[in-house]
């Protein structure tokens, strides 16, 4: 079969990145009529502009970010900044790329924590890298220091501690917490334990606020021996449950601060032969889809977490078309009561 003579066929394409040389030497044209095309300058006929698009699409070529960032100080690319990609941030991705769908923008996902040897300030140095060469803004998910003088503008999921030097999207942590903890009160327990989350997220501090607050609400004294830390990990949590579980007077229920801490306690007390809800009743904080098919399935708060992220899109985007966004949008948390809680025992 015969091949154009300016287009030799899939033999020629190369193998690795391809460059704007490579899209000139497959179309027959010079490199300068290939960033005419490219960049929609006029001055290359439609035929010719025709036939380097095509190639241009056969080739999978894509100008530089940092090379149009420079020519148009613009990439049209969110970065979303995140510790690690787990079922919370999944969830919050899903969100936010829904939401960008359409928008003109494409998303770079960026993990710049992936070691407890740098997690603390990971965001600084990840904006440092990419802010402004190859990303406009950016949607930090949980971050670990107090934002301030970004290079771009910042949207903060799930805010830090100190003054966040962007604008913020939450879930009602203290109003989920005081119910979750009601909800285990209703029911009858007096002896309610709570597996803390981050210390430097202010989520942390306003559930373990929430907790405090239904307890004084009940008449129920505020027991220091009752809460520890978990830090929304797996592992931590796993040691914090095992030391609440083991107490000589041990809670009938646990209040923990995230799904995959209150997940821990369910496999802790599993092995120490406790029966959920029978012996413990379990509340987790979150509802990501692991929730639902836990064993058994737990009771938590739902965050609207793909809301979250959408809204995240839709303040960040407001800031870059040089609009007023919102500074702070806090959405509802729910109770989704499933099988981990039930009455407290009788002793």
């Amino acid at each position: 079969m015969s091949t154009d003579a300016h287009h030799p066929g899939p033999s020629t394409i190369p193998v690795g990145r391809v460059t704007i040389s490579d899209v000139a030497r497959e179309a027959g044209v010079s490199v300068a009529t290939v960033s005419k095309v490219v960049n929609g300058r006029y001055g290359v006929a439609a035929a010719t502009a025709e036939r380097v698009l095509q190639i241009v699409a056969d080739l999978g070529y894509e100008t530089s970010l940092v090379a149009s960032s420079l020519r148009r100080s613009r990439t049209n690319v969110l970065g979303i900044l995140l510790a690690g990609f787990d079922p919370f941030a999944a969830e919050l991705l899903k969100g936010i790329s829904a939401e960008a769908v359409g928008k003109g923008y494409e998303l770079l996902a960026y993990s710049g924590a992936i070691s407890d040897d740098n997690a603390v300030g990971w965001e600084r140095r990840s904006l440092s890298r990419l802010g402004g060469t190859l990303i406009d803004g950016a949607i930090i998910l949980t971050p670990t220091v107090s934002l301030q003088g970004a290079s771009v503008p910042v949207i903060s999921v799930d805010p830090h501690t100190g003054t966040s030097g962007s604008h913020i999207v939450d879930s009602d942590n203290v109003a989920g917490a005081r119910t979750a903890t009601r909800h285990l009160i209703d029911l009858g327990h007096r002896r309610i334990a709570h597996i803390r989350g981050r210390t430097d997220l202010e989520s942390a501090h306003r559930r373990e606020h929430g907790y405090r607050l239904s307890l004084e609400e009940a008449g129920i004294p505020f027991d220091p021996e009752l809460v520890r830390d978990g830090g929304y990990r797996s592992a931590w949590s796993t040691d914090a449950a095992r030391d609440l579980l083991t107490l000589p007077d041990r809670p009938t229920a646990i209040f923990a601060a995230n799904d995959l801490s209150a997940f821990a306690v369910l496999q802790v007390a599993h092995e120490l032969g406790l029966r959920v809800p029978h012996d413990l009743s379990v509340v987790g904080f979150d509802d990501i889809p692991e929730a639902a098919s836990a064993s058994p399935r737990l009771t938590t708060i739902a965050q609207p977490l793909q809301e979250m992220g959408a809204r995240a899109v839709t303040m960040l985007l407001a800031l870059l078309d040089g609009h007023d966004a919102e500074t702070h949008v806090r959405l509802p948390a729910r109770l989704v009561v499933r099988k981990s809680t039930g009455p407290a025992p009788q002793r």
